[in-house]
Parts: C-alpha cells; structure tokens; sequence
C-alpha cells in the first residue's frame, strides 16, 4: 500500500530514470522519491530491503550492472533514517603492459603485429637505415662492430693477396720471414722494393689494414711507389673507412635524437572523466609535460575505435571516427606551458552523444589520444599516444587543479602529485542526447534553477546540471502545486559527499 501512495512518474520520466540508473565507475547514488509524503520508518530506496524488493527496478539494475570487485561497502549514518550501503569507486592502479584488449597502450605503443608479409626481409633490406635506428641497442651496436671488423678483414685479404703476388713474403726478399724460416740473411736482396714494407704475413696485413682505414699510422708499415694497385687499394680503404664511419654515427646519433624518447616526458592522465561544463556534458582528460623546454605548436586529436555497421550491413570491426577536441576554448593548438585539461564536447555529432552512464559501461570501444608539436630544442616533431577504455572513464569527476601562484617566490608551481587526481562533482547519469530531449520538452535551453524562483516553484525545470551540495531534483511537468498535476519531483542524492570531495588516484 505504502507503494501505490507515492506518485507516479510520467512515462518520459521512467523511461529516463530506467536509462541512467547506474554511473560508469563513478559518483555512487542513492535514488529516492519525493520523501515528503512518505512514512519515515519506511525503508528507503537505496537501502539493502527496498533495493532487493525492486525485480528490474531502478536499483535493483544498479546492483547488477556496477563492478562489484571494484567497490567498497560502509554504513553510512543519515539522520532522517538507518544507514545506508555507500558504494565508492576504488581507484586502482595497473600496468600499461597488462593484457587488455585495447590498440595502443597507455605508454604509447601500438599494440599491432604486421603478419605474413610478403619479402618482408627484402623490404628492410631496402630501408637499412630505418631498420638499423628502429633496431634495438643490442643488434645496432653489434652491427656497428661487425661493419668494422668485417672490412678491416676485408682490406687485409686484399692487402694479403697483393704482397704475396709481388712476392714481398719471399724469404730472399724479406728479412723477417728468412729469420723465421732459419735462412741466411746474407741472402735477402737488400735492393728489393716490396709493395709494402714491414710485412712478414696475414697478421701485418690485418695491422696494415686497421692503420691505413683509421689513418693512424705507427711508422713502419707504409705503401711504396713500387705497386700501382697497392696505391689504388690504399686510397679506397680510406675512402669507404670515412663512409662506413659516418654511416654508422648517423645511425646512433639518430637513435640518440629520436623524438619518440622525447615522449616520455609528456603525461597523459590515468583517466578520462565526463562532467558538465557550459551546460554540456564533456568528456575531458588531461595532458602535462615535465620539461622547461616547451612543446611548440602543439596541438592534440583523438579518435574512437569502435564497431560500427553500415546502412548496407556491412560490418566495420575496428571504424575510426575523429572526435572534436581543444584545450579550454575548445582551440585544437595548445599553449603547452603547463598541464592542460583538453574537453570533447558531447553534442549532437559526437558518438557519445547517445550513451548513457550505464550504457558506457557496455559498449565496447577504445579512445585514442594525440598530442603532437615540434620539440622547441631539436625543432624534431614529436608525437605521444594514450588511450582510454570504457573502464578507464570515470563519470561524475573533474580533474583537481593543480597549479597555484607562490607569493614568496613569485613563480607559478605545478604540482604533479595531483596531476591524476579527480573530485566526485554531480552529473546527470542520463545521455547528452536525453538531457537535450528533456530541456526540449520543457522549453529550457538554459541550464540551471533560476535565481529568482524556488526550487520546486511552477512552471521551472531543473536539468541538475549544477544542483545542490546533496542533491539533484528534476521536475517532470509544470503547473501549480495545489492541483492534481502537481509536477513529479525525483531527488537524487550522493552519499558520498558526506565521505569528503576528493577522489585520489
């Protein structure tokens, strides 16, 4: 009986209560009706009895769909009645490397396998340079080894073939080798000219090698006048000694400079959260740099990956579709000199626009963030990537500042102990297209009570886009409050406000 005294909600006010009934990792709510006409021994909605007498009922579908493994029960005490379960999200920190099914991963790397190419070798190959610098350390430097020993090798087999077909390793024509052999020295033509002198063998050609392409020259191995073709071999060792060097230093020099590792100093936050802003809902994370050296001319996008089925039923498995985003106008550049917060505005051609809080929870899409600009030192372009799950979206939040202006230094300090951290604010749990309908339907376009009517006077409507400290009211209809059609008033409180405003990371 204590059910049928209540009023009854309008069939738009179901349907939009039915649709917003469970935040997406968010501000936990407690539902309750007008409770001016109710009995006060009357359980409340939101307490554990009335709740699991509701089959499908507004939180009854609140317990099913939140992620019970990632909240936390205590006893709230409320004076106007017993206590009540408080369901706080519990933030909880996770590897970039974890399995998840997701494009890139929160540290920027991409998380595709290229398959079954065809001449793939052939194809690196081709680009040795960008194959050497997108490498390892371990493979570069081992190719920078073996480049030199290869053609010192090279060089000396060279050098080895020369002398011994002018025949300078001859006993009789080298003083060095009769010695070795026992021979009489007294029968060494000291008239012959070698090609090279000082060299009795493959290890004085190797040494010659080394000390000709590195121009170092210890004095007693040096080339004569005598062999045309030793003077030719000479000239091009020191020619492709000067190649294979610069070669290789612009290999590590470029893997030293690459702007990827300038990435690791540009943070994106953990998570990205959905609040109202001018009246909209807007979906906002935030980007910072560690460094004094600026990012110049930079400026961020962000696509979603996400299913999609075309108008003739072909199915797209991974559709990329750009989102409108900016930095606090709303400007697509960026004047990157502190942590920014960047803002997509959930409109009528936005994809979000028609997803509820419950409903992010179960749609399965991916949203991919770019923050790209010329890295002021280098003047190289740089670009970092982030993303963000469904999971990874927190409703009901906004980011804490986190800069503030030091009188005693006279200097703006960025705390970036604050940097992921958010604080619950209240947010309609219904979708930015359903908040449009119901503004539509009651003729506002506004957001917000008006300063000079009460808050449950005739003929206004509060959309909660800015409510009380504790409380959210809608009003389902106008007229006058002594007649039958006295508007509906449905009151959505947050218990945990009384648990403090700052959620932390």
């Amino acid at each position: 009986m204590e059910d049928e005294e209540r009023p009854a909600l309008s069939a738009p006010w179901e349907h939009l209560l039915s649709s917003t009934v469970s935040p997406a990792a968010a501000v936990a709510v407690r539902m309750s009706l007008d409770a001016a006409a109710a009995d006060p021994a009357e359980p409340q909605p939101a307490s554990p009895s009335a709740s699991g007498q509701q089959n499908g009922g507004l939180l009854g579908s609140f317990h099913k769909h939140l992620p019970f493994g990632r909240l936390s029960l205590a006893a709230s005490a409320s004076k106007d009645g017993p206590a009540a379960p408080l369901f706080r999200y519990r933030q909880t920190r996770f590897s970039s490397r974890r399995v998840r099914k997701r494009v890139i991963f929160k540290n920027g790397d991409c998380n595709v396998v290229q398959g079954n190419v065809a001449k793939r070798r052939r194809r690196y190959l081709q680009d040795i340079f960008t194959t050497l610098v997108d490498a390892q350390w371990r493979w570069t430097l081992l190719v920078f080894a073996m480049n030199f020993v290869l053609s010192w090798l090279a060089f000396a087999v060279i050098w080895w073939l020369i002398v011994l077909s002018h025949g300078d390793l001859e006993p009789e024509h080298n003083e060095k080798v009769a010695a070795a052999l026992g021979r009489n020295l007294s029968d060494v033509d000291a008239g012959w000219r070698p090609c090279v002198r000082d060299v009795s063998g493959f290890a004085s050609c190797f040494l010659f090698s080394v000390e000709t392409q590195h121009t170092i020259g210890y004095g007693s191995k040096h080339t004569t006048e005598e062999c045309p073709e030793a003077i030719f071999v000479m000239c091009l060792q020191s020619i492709v000694g000067v190649m294979i060097q610069a070669f290789m230093v612009g290999i590590v020099f470029a893997k030293l400079s690459r702007p990827k590792k300038r990435t690791q100093t540009l943070l994106f936050s953990r998570h990205a959260v959905i609040c109202q802003r001018d009246g909209y809902h807007c979906l906002m994370f935030r980007v910072g740099d560690m460094r004094k050296s600026h990012i110049v001319e930079a400026h961020v996008r962000a696509q979603i990956i996400r299913r999609k089925v075309t108008k003739e039923g072909e199915l797209l498995p991974y559709y990329q579709q750009e989102l409108r985003v900016g930095g606090d106008g709303e400007e697509e550049k960026i004047f990157f000199i502190w942590p920014t917060t960047i803002v997509h505005r959930i409109d009528k051609w936005s994809p979000l626009y028609p997803l509820s809080a419950s409903e992010m929870l179960r749609e399965r899409f991916e949203i991919v963030v770019i923050l790209e600009g010329v890295i002021e030192s280098t003047g190289m372009t740089t670009q970092a990537r982030s993303s963000y799950l469904p999971s990874e979206i927190l409703w009901g939040h906004r980011f804490e500042p986190l800069v503030t202006f030091k009188k005693e230094t006279g200097e703006y300090e960025v705390d970036y102990s604050l940097f992921n951290n958010t604080y619950e604010v209240d947010t309609p749990l219904c979708s930015a297209k359903a908040l449009d309908e119901l503004r539509q339907a009651h003729g506002k376009t506004d957001c917000g009570p008006s300063p000079s009517a009460s808050p449950g006077g005739p003929g206004k409507a509060r959309c909660g886009l800015r409510a009380p400290p504790d409380s959210l009211e809608l009003h389902s209809a106008s007229g006058d409050s002594n007649s039958e059609d006295a508007p509906t008033v449905v009151t959505v409180t947050s218990p945990l406000d009384a648990a403090g405003p700052e959620s932390r990371i």
